[in-house]
Parts: C-alpha cells; structure tokens; sequence
C-alpha cells in the first residue's frame, strides 16, 4: 500500500528565522532550497563576469550590479540569485518586494544547485519578468540565456548582451570567463 507524503510548504516568515551559518536558505514557491557556500571556481566566474557587467552597467544606465543578500521577492518566493542587474529603487527605504523586476539574473550552475537553476529558478525568473536570465556552466564552459517567453541560446564562444537602453551590446568572451 503506497501512502501520500506531505511536503512542508516553507513560508517567508519561516525563512527568515532560519539561522544565518553559512549556507544560503531560498524559497521557491514554498519549497526551501539550501545551498552551502560556492567553491572558488564558482566565485571566481562571478567575480570576472560582475568585472566586465558593472562599468557597462554603469556607462548605459541601466542601474546596478547586485550580488548575493541581494534578493529577489516574487509572491511567497524569495531568492538571492548570484548576480542580478536591476534599477536603483526610487526609495531606499522599500523592502525588495517593491524593488525593480531585474533586466538580468545570473547563476552559476554547481552540482547541488544544477536541478533547480535550470527548472524552478527560471521559472521562477520568467514568471517575475526578468527579461534575460543567464546560466553559467563551469563544466560545460557555456551560458545559455533564458528569456521569458521560453526561447533560449546556449553560447559556447561568447555572449552578447543587448539589453534595452544600451547603445551596444556587452561582449562577454567565454574563454576569458572560464580561463583557469
């Protein structure tokens, strides 16, 4: 005789009283993801891509490059994507509930968080409006860009960006991404 499992529906008070240790506590539609900290590979990518986002990000006004504590807040939902480009709130003072839909979202596959990147995340990402959502795999070398209405590209050379308000798109060289 099979029997049914009860899933516990996390809530985002539930969230927010869990312990800060290390680890990065998300919620997505009521199913919490905990994901321990990145590797050095998996930083370093970040840290080379936010290197080459945020003076184009700047130079065309497109708002700010924000990395993870940052988050983003849809329904019951609430994630701290990797890297996010979005427009500086009007108020400062507003909780992310009310900050800017990001025109970008970036996250760095790993092997713990592979699974929920490439389904719950961009669904997710494609429901709150987020015109290009980037996912970056180290292993494979490769970004596929997610847009919303399903359509995606997988880049194996390099990617260019043409988000709306830039006068050029933002080239980024994949072999310099992912240089040893």
């Amino acid at each position: 005789m099979h029997m049914a499992t009860n899933i516990k529906r996390w809530t985002l008070e539930e969230l927010h009283s869990l312990p800060d240790d290390g680890n990065k506590y998300e919620l997505v539609r009521g199913q919490l993801f905990v994901t321990p900290p990145p590797n050095v590979e998996h930083e370093t990518v970040l840290a080379r891509l936010s290197r080459l986002l945020e003076p184009f990000v700047a130079a065309h006004g497109l708002g700010f490059v924000y990395h993870p504590r940052s988050v983003l807040r849809v329904g019951d939902s609430e994630v701290e994507p990797d890297l996010m480009v979005r427009q500086r709130p009007r108020d400062l003072h507003v909780d992310w509930d009310q900050a800017p839909v990001p025109i970008l979202v970036v996250e760095v596959l790993s092997g713990s968080t592979r699974r929920r990147d490439r389904r719950d995340k961009r669904e997710l990402y494609a429901d709150a409006g987020v015109d290009d959502y980037w996912i970056v795999d180290p292993e494979r070398r490769v970004i596929t860009v997610a847009h919303p209405e399903g359509r995606e590209e997988t880049s194996i050379d390099a990617l260019a960006w043409a988000p709306r308000g830039a006068a050029e798109p933002l080239v980024v060289p994949l072999a310099d991404l992912f240089a040893p």
